[in-house]
């Protein structure tokens, strides 16, 4: 869950599995503003009946923790493809994450036989609203589908979002340094 992001339910039929005894652990990247602040998150679960499930959701990402970004580029190109081998599946959205320098985000599915596709294209990212693009239809993916990730920066004085347009960025957890995630959901 990221700024801007909406809770949307899965297809019917469809839905994550949490086994019984799970520890749910929660990683949360708090940013000082100089003034005292209080955590208020919260959880809330909908719960599907096993009897009507048909299909388990998995979310993997295609991410390139090895990111640097020169100072005063104001268009910077970095990408990375998911590491996990996808089996044949059903894609269901795309959540792109970056952060304050974030200028673009692509999505394309390389298929087996090469051929590729774009997934969605998205010219002008916006750290402060950040979403889960949730397709229309499920869309069928081969077993042996890539999935690549095309990300531009701006860590130029032009970006008035960036903390510091002189130094090098490089992978934070942090909101100013800058992160390169194409999380997907699979069913």
């Amino acid at each position: 869950y990221v700024p801007g992001m909406r809770a949307e339910p899965y297809p019917t039929g469809m839905a994550k599995k949490i086994p019984a005894g799970s520890q749910l652990l929660f990683q949360i990247h708090y940013t000082p503003v100089g003034s005292e602040q209080f955590d208020q998150s919260q959880l809330g679960l909908i719960f599907a009946d096993p009897d009507k499930l048909t299909h388990e959701v998995q979310t993997t990402s295609a991410v390139n923790p090895r990111i640097r970004i020169p100072p005063q580029a104001d268009n910077h190109r970095e990408e990375a493809f998911n590491r996990r081998q996808i089996g044949e599946s059903s894609l269901l959205g795309l959540m792109p994450h970056m952060h304050l320098r974030g200028k673009s985000f692509f999505y394309e599915a390389i298929y087996p036989d090469g051929t590729k596709e774009t997934l969605i294209d998205i010219p002008h990212y916006d750290f402060n609203w950040q979403t889960a693009y949730r397709l229309a239809e499920p869309k069928r993916l081969a077993a042996g589908t890539r999935i690549h990730v095309v990300a531009h920066f701006d860590n130029s004085e032009h970006n008035l979002s960036n903390p510091d347009p002189t130094r090098t960025v490089r992978w934070g957890d942090q909101t100013w340094e800058e992160m390169l995630i194409g999380y997907f959901d699979l069913a």
